[in-house]
């Protein structure tokens, strides 16, 4: 068969747009990374390093993205990112710093300034305004700190609070974990009374174990203890999260495996959500709510899963949603210890196994807010990664409710 010059070039064009169209739908679109800390590190950083993911945007898969840095200290614990997803913060533990980088457009971590605190920090968090930074430090005491932060540049402390129990302030308190509410008014604090709470040691204190910390925070940056501060929070309180909208605040209860939920009132006070506790799986030790504010997500240490549940957005009450395979227990890698859900199309959700030397991927369903394990999990990591983050890629909207 013979074709002329004009049918020969018509059928080369066509080949060529098949050809071009095929590869492009091959082409893996990363919608997020990935901050992972990983606490043992390497060679190249011996004392712990900040590994970065991308995030394919239809299979919700995770792959190496750029080279891991150094975390900046010694024992990376904790992870934090700025409102604008500009700069990240991490804590390490085994030097009592805070270490500061910058989160170029393409993922790249850059290393900028870091302080050192009297004690070790445990948790961090930015104010949505992006000019505060707390941090929760202490092994047997817990020291509420705040720094100012400029252009993302970690300066002085401006504010400093001691937690003690009250009626027992020589008790040690051991703090887990710090939050500012999404529309900035207040930030909590949870802790617990070793003296109270020791297994298979022994107890001193007769005082309740677990505690929440309110403080509220004004257009100045003063703290001040919201009334009836600190308020009853478990047995062994592990982690925290607040819904997008600042109504509803959630802890975790390692010992106790719950949830608690309460109501943000007047003054952000706070009360808990009236058929609470709500049950989780066994030693849950983080919480992650949908930038939608319709789902939440705890991790449980020892079932090694997830737990999903559907929040009532009028009351706040945690219904356990159904997984797609007919089980409630969404199957992680061994211990997760940390747990986020991606904020550029709040699809999907992600677990940093502390034993298991991995990230643990779910396909969150938008509608039912039920799990799906994502292509190939688990996937890979350093060894004993310890917190996780999720940065949205720059060619994408992001997922969230106004306050």
């Amino acid at each position: 068969m013979k074709f002329s010059k004009l049918s020969q070039l018509f059928l080369v064009s066509s080949i060529g747009l098949l050809v071009a169209i095929l590869f492009s739908a091959c082409q893996l679109v990363s919608i997020d990374y990935v901050f992972l800390a990983t606490s043992a590190g390497t060679t190249a950083c011996p004392d712990g390093q900040i590994e970065a993911y991308a995030v394919d945007s239809q299979s919700g898969a995770v792959r190496k993205a750029n080279p891991a840095v150094c975390s900046g200290g010694t024992t990376p614990v904790a992870l934090a990112v700025s409102p604008g997803y500009q700069n990240l913060y991490v804590a390490n533990q085994g030097d009592m710093t805070v270490a500061h980088f910058t989160v170029s457009a393409t993922g790249v971590l850059a290393a900028k300034d870091k302080v050192t605190l009297a004690a070790a920090p445990v948790a961090l968090a930015v104010s949505p305004s992006g000019n505060s930074l707390f941090v929760i430090s202490g092994s047997t005491s817990a020291t509420l700190t705040q720094f100012a932060l400029s252009s993302g540049t970690i300066g002085s402390a401006t504010a400093e609070q001691a937690l003690t129990i009250p009626g027992y302030p020589t008790d040690k308190l051991v703090p887990t974990g710090v939050m500012v509410l999404p529309n900035g008014g207040s930030v909590y604090v949870t802790a617990y009374d070793s003296s109270a709470y020791n297994p298979g040691g022994t107890i001193t204190s007769s005082a309740n174990p677990g505690w929440l910390f309110g403080f509220t925070l004004d257009s100045g940056g003063t703290l001040t203890a919201t009334a009836g501060s600190p308020y009853n929070a478990g047995v062994k309180p592990s982690a925290l999260a607040a819904d997008p909208t600042s109504r509803f605040v959630y802890v975790t209860d390692f010992a106790s495996s719950q949830l608690i939920g309460y109501g943000v009132y007047t003054g952000y006070v706070l009360n808990f959500l009236q058929n609470g506790p709500f049950r989780s799986g066994n030693e849950p030790n983080a919480v992650a709510i949908d930038p939608r504010g319709k789902f939440m997500y705890v991790s449980n240490a020892l079932d090694s899963t997830v737990s999903a549940y559907v929040i009532d957005l009028p009351t706040g009450t945690p219904s356990a949603a159904v997984n797609t395979t007919g089980s409630q227990s969404n199957i992680t890698d061994t211990q997760p210890d940390a747990i986020a859900v991606d904020p550029a199309l709040g699809r999907y959700v992600y677990t940093a196994n502390y034993l298991g030397n991995s990230v643990s991927g779910f396909r969150l369903d938008p509608t039912a807010g039920t799990l799906k394990q994502t292509q190939a999990t688990p996937y890979p990591t350093g060894s004993k990664p310890t917190a996780i983050v999720v940065v949205p890629h720059g060619n994408h909207s992001i997922q969230t409710v106004t306050p």
